[in-house]
């Protein structure tokens, strides 16, 4: 199937950040073919689709959540996060059905797909479930059951989570025409022993899996990591092999400097949840020292029960705000940087060359943004109104009668 899509406003996301004007772009089946210049034959098989006033981009690619947690939207909120996850979030899990978690993922993904996600990485439980739910919805995502094991072992062979890990890897990476890639989750390191982890990152290795982990999330969790180990939690991880393997390493709010290099030697991923941390008040990741000695760095919005939302545009947005606010720079994380977070450096996390970017041979994972908005206008920077103004799926409630029936004055 061919779809033509006319005279866009492309948002292309290379490494110009090139913006296009009245582009047409011809997407086959699920690739892009051509970016302008649509020859006559391809344009009289297409079915074409009108995009004027409308800017057409890569789709966000969403670095850290758990989308069955759409089941504890307001559930808990206004607590820090070892009372609220210790005292509330575990609990309620506990008694949650893979029926739940089917139904509670189809809940996130369609709010993911209206407001411009078209890839996730998850890390949860019930991981048949959720990759259905994937499968069913035609979204893309990179799942993980996340794994929590505080014993010491050596024998591990009877931790049902390692297990369904392993099955889940084996029976669903590759599977949705492609859609769905698999991955292993330890869960954090004060859940996760340090045999444990070891484990975790042996089975992965034998299957070639990357990695997903909570990351010094907390000044709990760093200051006891010093406590128990003597160092951080990313020299922890470091020391114990598992940043050897592709790893995305989520929040990161506590990271030394010291650690920004070890993570930038191991090539790790740094999901950066900024919506989360502040609800949560863990704290505001150090992004910008990040950045600057060239760790990849992509947005997540976390669960909904933590954030409460899955709107990239809102983390894209607090990206780019924040540095500025709690450092007193306002040249800190531009509004490219944000967006990119979102996008290509997404692409690079999840180690493929053929997602975030509007070009010939890349996945048509794409989005349309109606530009013709209050909020949108006047369109003096198209990146800049991405970053402040966009907003997620917003509705009018009208009460009486309609506004094209109100007499007029």
């Amino acid at each position: 199937m061919k779809y033509l899509f006319k005279n866009a406003k492309v948002l292309t996301m290379n490494s110009q950040m090139e913006i296009l004007d009245d582009c047409d772009v011809l997407v086959e089946n699920d690739c892009i073919k051509c970016v302008g210049n649509i020859g006559p034959e391809d344009r009289d098989k297409a079915r074409a689709i009108d995009c004027t006033g409308k800017l057409l981009m890569p789709g966000f690619i969403n670095g850290h959540t758990h989308v069955p947690m759409s089941i504890l939207r307001n559930y808990a909120d206004d607590m820090e996060l070892q009372t609220w996850l210790f005292k509330y979030i575990f609990p309620v899990e506990e008694r949650l059905t893979g029926e739940d978690v089917f139904f509670s993922s189809l809940l996130g993904i369609m709010e993911m797909l209206a407001t411009g996600t078209t890839c996730f990485i998850d890390m949860y439980f019930f991981m048949d479930d959720i990759a259905r739910a994937v499968e069913m919805s035609g979204i893309r995502a990179h799942l993980s059951r996340g794994m929590t094991c505080n014993e010491k072992g050596p024998d591990f062979s009877k931790v049902e989570s390692l297990n369904e890990s392993i099955s889940f890897f084996k029976n669903w990476n590759g599977e949705a025409n492609g859609r769905i890639t698999g991955a292993f989750a330890p869960h954090a390191i004060y859940t996760c022993s340090p045999e444990f982890i070891k484990a975790v990152r042996d089975a992965a290795e034998k299957l070639g899996a990357p990695i997903h982990v909570h990351l010094d999330e907390t000044l709990t969790e760093h200051e006891n990591s010093l406590k128990d180990y003597n160092k951080t939690p990313t020299k922890h991880l470091y020391d114990l092999g598992l940043f050897d393997l592709k790893t995305i390493a989520a929040h990161c709010v506590w990271i030394t400097d010291e650690d920004i290099s070890l993570l930038k030697e191991k090539n790790v991923t740094i999901a950066h949840n900024p919506k989360s941390n502040l609800k949560l008040a863990s704290g505001i990741a150090p992004i910008p020292e990040a950045l600057s000695k060239g760790v990849n760095v992509i947005l997540g919005t976390d669960g909904v029960a933590s954030n409460n939302n899955l709107s990239m545009f809102e983390e894209i947005s607090l990206a780019a705000l924040i540095q500025k606010g709690a450092k007193q720079d306002p040249l800190l994380v531009s509004a490219k940087e944000a967006i990119r977070m979102a996008t290509v450096n997404g692409s690079k996390a999840l180690g493929r060359d053929d997602l975030g970017e509007v070009a010939p041979g890349k996945k048509a994972d794409l989005i349309l943004i109606d530009l013709d908005k209050p909020h949108f206008l006047p369109l003096h920077n198209p990146v800049s109104a991405l970053a402040y103004c966009a907003q997620g799926v917003r509705r009018l409630s009208y009460y009486g009668k309609r506004p094209d029936t109100l007499r007029k004055r």
